[in-house]
């Protein structure tokens, strides 16, 4: 656990606590990834469920890891991650899915702290790299990553393929669903 002290005009001892999600705290979590999908204008867009939460992220071979930041005991934001794979530099990487911090709550050195956190474990787990996304109209976080020494791939483009057109693709027609 890590606990990292943020000084504010608000409260000039506000302690931020780190600490790994637990099964617990999958209602938390699923309450921060619709608070994310919200701001990122999909409220919507979110269909993974408390037992999705669960099953893939607290079994024997977790696919993701979540980090919770508590200020003064209260949760106020959380960082999603899972391992990917570099083949170029023959290594594990990170990949940051979702960093959010409650609104009332921005500003106080959270998002901060819990970046941090992540790029410490990518360190620890010999990851050279740590990557992530950011909406091109999300000024604040672009602005934020940025001071933070992050570096903007604009030569890369984004890929994804979903529902119809990945089953068309894998052969299986529509019939195959998890």
């Amino acid at each position: 656990m890590s606990t990292v002290a943020c000084i504010t005009p608000y409260n000039m001892n506000m302690a931020i606590t780190i600490r790994p999600a637990t099964p617990a705290d999958i209602p938390l979590i699923l309450d921060f990834i619709r608070a994310l999908a919200a701001y990122e204008r999909e409220p919507d867009a979110v269909t993974a469920t408390e037992a999705d939460l669960l099953r893939d992220g607290f079994g024997p071979n977790p696919f993701y890891f979540c980090l919770i930041a508590d200020t003064d005991g209260v949760p106020a934001g959380f960082a999603f991650y899972f391992f990917n794979y570099s083949t170029w530099l023959g290594r594990p990487g990170l990949y940051l899915e979702d960093l959010f911090v409650q609104p009332a709550y921005r500003g106080l050195g959270i998002g901060k702290a819990l970046l941090q956190r992540v790029a410490a474990i990518a360190v620890e787990q010999g990851c050279p790299r740590l990557q992530w996304e950011v909406l091109d109209w999300n000024t604040p976080a672009i602005e934020f990553y940025r001071a933070m020494g992050a570096e903007f791939l604009d030569e890369w483009r984004n890929v994804r393929m979903t529902g119809e057109a990945l089953l068309r693709l894998a052969g299986a027609g529509g019939e195959a669903r998890r």
